[in-house]
Parts: C-alpha cells; sequence; structure tokens
C-alpha cells in the first residue's frame, strides 16, 4: 500500500479525477517535453462527457496554455473510463503520444505506468494484515501508520487545509458556477443556528461544515479520498477541532487511521466515481469518517473495523450521476449526509461490534464487484440517474 501522501492531497476541486489527474499530467509535459510549441489532449470515457462541468478543458488550459486543441470523443470506447491522449507537438512535427489515465484521488498512469513516488510504503494488502499487526505489536492504528512512516507534519498541513476550506465556505454566500445556479447553503445553514437547539444544532454543524460548496467552485480542497468526497471526513474532524476541542495531535491521528482506511479501499477496489459510481468516493468517505470518529470516541480496533464496515455497506450500489456533469446535484448534499451517516455508523459500532459477522475486507470487495456490475450510465457519465432525469427534464 502507498503513503498517505498519495490519498491526502491538496488541490483545486471540483474533481481529483477530473482536474487534479488532468492537471499531474499536464505538469509532467511541461516538465519532460520543454521544447513542445503545443498540445492536443483528446478526452474519452468519463472525462469526455463530464470533463466540461468538471471544469477538466480549463485546468488543461491553465497548465498547457492557449495554444492546446481539446477534443471530447464521447463515442470512442476505452478499456478505462479517465483514459486521455496526449500529443506533442514542436510546430507541425508529433514529437511524441502519451496515453494518460486518471486513477482517482489525483493519482495518474502514463502509458500504464503509475508515476508516484511514494510506493509500497506498507507491506499490508487488507485490513486483516494490518488488524493482525497491530495485534502482535500490541500497538493502535495510529502507530502502524508511525512505524512505516513519519508525516505528522504533512498530516497537519493537510487538517488545516481542510479547517481553512470550510472555514471559507461558511463566510460565503451566493451561487456556484455553473448554470445550474445552485445557491450555497452552507452560511445559511450555519447563520440559523441557535445554542438552545440541542442535537439538532449538532446535525446543522455537520452540514454546514461540509465543505463540498467550496470544492465545486473549484477551491483548493483535500482529496479525502476523491474531491468530490473531500467534505465528509473533513466536516468530522472540524466538528472534533472547534466544537469539542479535540487536540490537533489526535486529529492528526484520527487522520491516520482514516487513512489505513481508505489505503485499503483504493489499494483492493476503487475511489473513482468513473470506475465503481459514487460507492467508492462518498461510501469510501464515509468509511474513513466512521473510522476516525470512532477512533476518537475511543473505539478499539475491532469497534472501528465495524464502524468502517458499517458506513461503506450501507453506500453499496450508489450511483454516481452528477447533474450536467458539475460536482453539485447531488453530489454537496451527499457530502453532508454520509458525514451524519458517518456518526451513526461509528455509535453503533460502539454498540453492537460483538455482533458483527461481515469485514471490512469483505464489503471492500462486495463494492468492487458492484462497481463492476454497474451500468455505464451510474459511473459519472450523466446519462443516468438523476442526471438523465434533469437532462429530460
Amino acid at each position: 500500500m502507498d503513503s498517505l501522501v498519495e490519498l491526502y492531497k491538496i488541490g483545486h476541486g471540483p474533481s481529483s479525477s477530473h482536474t487534479m489527474g488532468p492537471a499531474k499530467a499536464c505538469q509532467y509535459l511541461k516538465e519532460h517535453f520543454p521544447e513542445a510549441t503545443r498540445f492536443e489532449i483528446t478526452l474519452y470515457g468519463s472525462l469526455a462527457l463530464t470533463g466540461k462541468g468538471h471544469l477538466t478543458d480549463i485546468i488543461i488550459l491553465n497548465e498547457l496554455g492557449p495554444n492546446t486543441k481539446i477534443v471530447f470523443d464521447i463515442k470512442s470506447k476505452v478499456k478505462h473510463p479517465n483514459t486521455f491522449i496526449a500529443k506533442v507537438f514542436n510546430d507541425e512535427k508529433m514529437i511524441k503520444q502519451i496515453t494518460f489515465i486518471s486513477l482517482g484521488g489525483g493519482s495518474i498512469s502514463i502509458d500504464s505506468k503509475v508515476e508516484e513516488s511514494n510506493k509500497d510504503i506498507y507491506p499490508f494488502h487488507n485490513f486483516d494484515e494490518i488488524k493482525k499487526y497491530a495485534y502482535e505489536n500490541n500497538i493502535s492504528l495510529d502507530k502502524v501508520v508511525d512505524r512505516f512512516e513519519n508525516i505528522d507534519e504533512y498530516l497537519k498541513k493537510v487538517y488545516f487545509q481542510m479547517d481553512k476550506t470550510i472555514t471559507d465556505g461558511l463566510t460565503k454566500d451566493g451561487v456556484l458556477p455553473g448554470k445550474l445556479q445552485v445557491k450555497r447553503k452552507a452560511k445559511i445553514i450555519y447563520s440559523s443556528l441557535h445554542e438552545d437547539d440541542g442535537h439538532e444544532k449538532v446535525i446543522r454543524l455537520l452540514s454546514a461544515y461540509a465543505c463540498s460548496e467550496e470544492n465545486a467552485s473549484g477551491a483548493i480542497v483535500v482529496t479525502s479520498p476523491t474531491c468530490g468526497s473531500s467534505g465528509v471526513l473533513a466536516s468530522a474532524l472540524y466538528y472534533y477541532y472547534h466544537d469539542k476541542n479535540t487536540p490537533i495531535e489526535k486529529i492528526i491521528e484520527a487522520l491516520k487511521v482514516g487513512g489505513l482506511i481508505g489505503n485499503v479501499i483504493k489499494h483492493n477496489a476503487s475511489i473513482a466515481g468513473a470506475y465503481a459510481g459514487c460507492q467508492s468516493e462518498i461510501g469510501s468517505a464515509c468509511s474513513m469518517a466512521a473510522a476516525s470518529i470512532c477512533f476518537l470516541e475511543g473505539g478499539n480496533i475491532k469497534q472501528i473495523e465495524y464502524a468502517s464496515e458499517i458506513a461503506m455497506e450501507h453506500h453499496l450500489g450508489l450511483t454516481c450521476d452528477p447533474v450536467e456533469g458539475m460536482v453539485q446535484i447531488p453530489c454537496i448534499e451527499r457530502n453532508a449526509v454520509a458525514t451524519l451517516r458517518a456518526f451513526d455508523a461509528a455509535y453503533l459500532a460502539t454498540i453492537l461490534s460483538s455482533l458483527s459477522q461481515v469485514s471490512f475486507d469483505t464489503v471492500v470487495e462486495t463494492m468492487y464487484q458492484t462497481g463492476k456490475d454497474l451500468k455505464n450510465a451510474y459511473k459519472e457519465t450523466s446519462k443516468g440517474g438523476l442526471a438523465k432525469y434533469f437532462f429530460h427534464k
């Protein structure tokens, strides 16, 4: 499994696979072909179908400059739905053609080779192996991370970017970019709070904290595990830091625990909506958040595993159907709802962990197989589900 640095990435929304991945590919092109005078980029699959709504063309032009031709090929069949081909030219001579695949979470492959610098940090293949290692060494899950990498300072940077993203979102009003004209709601919800609201106040707080409106506007977010699901874990940790006065050291530990869960999913299934539907994004984020919450509430390893399993189990089959290809409807509300579900999963796990019958590894494999069974219309193509309804409305 890879470093948590490859899971928690800081960059522009609204989509880790549609903006951060292509941006990384463009940076590769500029670095390796300084002699290039122009580029031709052909987008396929989900990148072609939802690229405009996801700002893919804008990020490419920002990186490579206006002398770049972008083709949205919605007809050709490709093996991976986030495939794009770059042709590099020096004047009229093509000097290179490269196939990129955006793997989700901002990761890419280049001509079938995954280009990352933090590969194979962990010697584990699934959660059972992580759990066994923790038990044998009598350590908690956050200490497992410490055995293999020293990333406290990086994770502190990660959390405070999450914090800034949410804080910024709570102060903004108006309408999000795009023809859907979605009105920002976080500030409205946050401004409606009263001290005597009781449990309802917590629900409103968590809903307001879901930072996906900032993501939808293309602001800086942290993939956790993706841009489209970046509001879930961030909202939970923001609540603990600001409303429950949890020390930053404990927040960092919770990021490690959630990161291990995200790593298991990324390694054994997918975190890309274009590959396995929204279950792989929101479901994964909910599992990561549930694990972190359970840890912060003093849960043991078995309870943390059960919390993660509950969170994913009840997102199985969730389709990725962004209206007009934009990460707004239903994506923004899904972040808020998944945050609340993560808390429910964590609390249930602390009570019922002794009755658990499904392992986390089993539900991850189930999610992966379910994703393969989903029709392509439900995999970030905006051709099915809620997106289809709006298209024909």
